[in-house]
């Protein structure tokens, strides 16, 4: 049954209809459509639109529905062409007269903009618990790894010594920024479109302010034309999902680096392995791998939807529909990259003594030769120099700053006494950094106890 038929004197192309039907996918928020079908029939029973014997028997017949959709004794068919026209077929089939009600003073325009609404603010609170999961964990190997010491990085090149605690944290405020980021998205999006019709709003008398509040949403819309054809808060979502995924991905990136036998910081727990099927040796970061590679893919969907509506005039245009296919995948994509993601990490081994050693023989702490050499008077840019010297010496010799003899320290600068092992040795190249947000056990233990009470105060 079309919702529209009465119009046409031929049946649609069968190839047309399969081209402009969505049910195939849109049929993924069947429940957000009950939902809304429910709160609009409450709403124009209340307004005195419809009797209140129609209303009850139509949210009876729509609560039957939803009920046999999730048991699996009522399937999808074909010849439908969305999710709405499915559930209102079904509908007046099942009690008759009334079902023909149930489409008062509404259009598919606003009843697809309310259910891709209503989804979207699904998922972000659902992508939001993993995220907040993901804080937990990320803060539980914050607290454990105080004293741990690795190696600092930049342009991949070892630079200055920090612990693990310290480097995770930085995980942790990108991913507090995903957190707030969903809170955002989801309060500016938090209007209701139902009600706006095809795109002038209706001489019914309907009550907009109830049928949000019914919904949960802060209020109705406040532009009917804008109602059926916004999709910046589902933009807005793919470029925090976006966002995420890079987090993500920087994050794998690193976990894959750390796995190497090069490097040998991490070990990844067996149950987020797979090996090869020729190299029995092999142990290999799939699943880091996957993440990183799944971070195009949610790229792609935001792309795509920010082409699609680039060039769309008011109001809504059937090219909306293709809001729907690759937005339900990047959501998927990013709760199970999230899940799992997680799930690696809270299984993952750091191997702590690799990871001093490694800081250690890097030349981790120059910055601190440096340093000591100014405190003993030596202007910074001369200072800068000698360690350079020194950092020569040891390269050409096979030793770390820490294997030089004072009697090598003292040839390449007088100034360097006793003290200089000392004030190069990690545990006091990250203990004098004192600073908020520097490595320090001191300073770490002031960032984890507010990131404690951020976390128990959501």
């Amino acid at each position: 049954m079309k919702l529209w038929g009465g119009r046409f004197t031929k049946e649609t192309n069968q190839l047309v209809h399969n081209f402009n039907a969505s049910l195939s996918f849109d049929q993924k928020f069947y429940h957000q459509d009950i939902q809304g079908s429910i709160a609009h029939v409450t709403m124009l029973e209340r307004q005195g639109i419809i009797t209140k014997e129609d209303k009850e028997t139509i949210v009876h017949g729509l609560e039957e529905i939803l009920s046999d959709i999730e048991n699996g004794h009522l399937l999808f068919s074909p010849e439908h062409e969305d999710i709405h026209s499915f559930v209102e077929a079904n509908l007046i089939q099942r009690i008759g007269e009334a079902g023909k009600r149930l489409h008062t003073g509404r259009s598919r325009n606003d009843q697809v903009a309310l259910d891709m609404r209503l989804y979207t603010r699904d998922e972000i609170d659902a992508t939001h618990i993993l995220i907040v999961e993901l804080l937990h964990t990320l803060l539980s190997i914050m607290e454990e790894n105080i004293h741990t010491y690795m190696p600092g990085f930049t342009h991949l090149q070892k630079a200055q010594p920090v612990t693990l605690a310290h480097h995770i944290g930085a995980y942790f405020e990108m991913f507090k920024r995903d957190r707030e980021r969903l809170i955002d998205i989801r309060n500016r999006m938090n209007y209701c479109p139902l009600g706006s019709g095809a795109l002038a709003g209706t001489t019914y008398p309907l009550d907009r302010d109830y049928t949000a509040s019914l919904l949960g949403f802060y209020g109705p819309t406040l532009n009917s034309m804008d109602g059926v054809s916004d999709r910046d808060y589902l933009i807005e979502f793919l470029s925090a999902l976006s966002t995420i995924m890079m987090h993500l991905s920087r994050f794998c990136e690193e976990i894959i680096i750390w796995n190497s036998n090069e490097y040998q910081f991490v070990e990844i727990d067996d149950s987020y392995s797979t090996g090869s099927s020729i190299m029995p040796q092999k142990k290999n970061p799939d699943i880091a791998e996957l993440i990183r590679g799944k971070t195009g893919r949610v790229y792609g969907a935001l792309t795509s939807l920010l082409t699609t509506m680039k060039g769309i005039p008011l109001a809504y245009n059937k090219d909306m529909q293709e809001d729907k296919e690759l937005s339900f995948d990047a959501i998927d994509t990013v709760k199970g990259c999230l899940s799992l993601f997680n799930g690696m990490i809270s299984s993952m081994k750091f191997c702590s003594e690799t990871m001093e050693n490694s800081a250690k023989n890097g030349f981790t702490n120059a910055t601190d030769a440096a340093d000591y050499l100014v405190n003993h008077g030596v202007p910074f840019r001369d200072a800068h120099g000698i360690v350079g010297q020194l950092v020569l010496y040891c390269i050409d010799k096979n030793i770390s700053l820490d294997n030089m003899t004072l009697e090598e320290y003292k040839r390449i600068s007088p100034v360097f006494e006793e003290d200089i092992y000392d004030a190069i040795s990690l545990k006091t190249c990250v203990e004098k950094r004192l600073t908020i947000g520097a490595p320090s056990s001191q300073a770490m233990k002031h960032v984890i106890a507010i990131e404690k009470d951020y976390l128990q105060n959501l």
